[in-house]
């Protein structure tokens, strides 16, 4: 079975068109290449009580969830505290966390930068080599900070331990609106339910008008309802393909 990912973003600031969302996109594409298959995207509020309706909720039905924003020293952090809420935790200073920063600060620590140490109870802390500052784990739920390098640089170290087997991509280019080849595409799923297809109309390409993803992570079954799509498109409505 495809293990399946949930992403929860958390911000007043996306909410609000301050900040544009990149992390959700970035975390799509990666957990795509590792086999991972996201189902369901959330961008909430910094609310305590949503954010732990929400990240329990996704705990329960996703095999992973990843949350970004929201950790941090200032008053609307509080994606810790809605964790710790949603499963009926307290929050607690991890030592790790405060020796870390202890050392950081060279042993002085006012009460903002100690909010940096807190955790839900039971949480654990993934340390890799080049990270100065663990990813929080919380059962299947993996706390990322929302300023894009920093999370990027801790996805990179931690992602090994969401490989799967991989998915496998057919793509096809044709000259052809969707609704003269969405049969087409129907009759290839009659055939071969297990196929994730998809049908993209791209405006301004000069030689194609609609994209057509095939997906699977058995390649064999791919490449046989690539074949039959290839049986049933008229000739003169495919571009290329790869």
């Amino acid at each position: 079975m495809t293990k399946t990912a949930a992403l929860i973003v958390i911000g007043n600031e996306i909410l609000s068109g301050k900040v544009q969302d990149v992390n959700s996109p970035y975390f799509c594409q990666e957990l795509r290449k590792l086999g991972v298959n996201v189902r369901r995207i959330s961008v909430i509020a910094d609310d305590p009580e949503e954010i732990g309706r929400e990240v329990s909720q996704c705990s329960e039905t996703y095999d992973y969830v990843l949350t970004s924003g929201g950790v941090g020293p200032t008053h609307d952090d509080l994606t810790i505290l809605g964790i710790a809420r949603g499963f009926g935790q307290p929050v607690r200073r991890h030592p790790d966390l405060e020796g870390i920063l202890r050392d950081y600060y060279m042993g002085t620590l006012n009460e903002a930068q100690l909010k940096l140490c807190e955790v839900p109870q039971g949480a654990t802390l993934l340390t890799r080599e080049g990270l100065s500052f663990p990813v929080i784990r919380f059962r299947n739920v993996y706390v990322f900070p929302g300023i894009p390098e920093i999370l990027r640089k801790k996805f990179e170290a931690i992602k090994e331990q969401f490989r799967e087997s991989p998915f496998f991509l057919r793509t096809v280019f044709l000259c052809a609106q969707e609704d003269r080849i969405a049969h087409y595409l129907t009759a290839v799923l009659r055939s071969y339910p297990n196929l994730e297809i998809g049908s993209y109309p791209e405006a301004g390409q000069v030689d194609y008008q609609v994209k057509i993803t095939m997906e699977s992570k058995d390649q064999v079954y791919l490449d046989a309802a690539y074949q039959y799509l290839c049986t049933l498109l008229p000739a003169q409505f495919v571009v290329r393909s790869k």
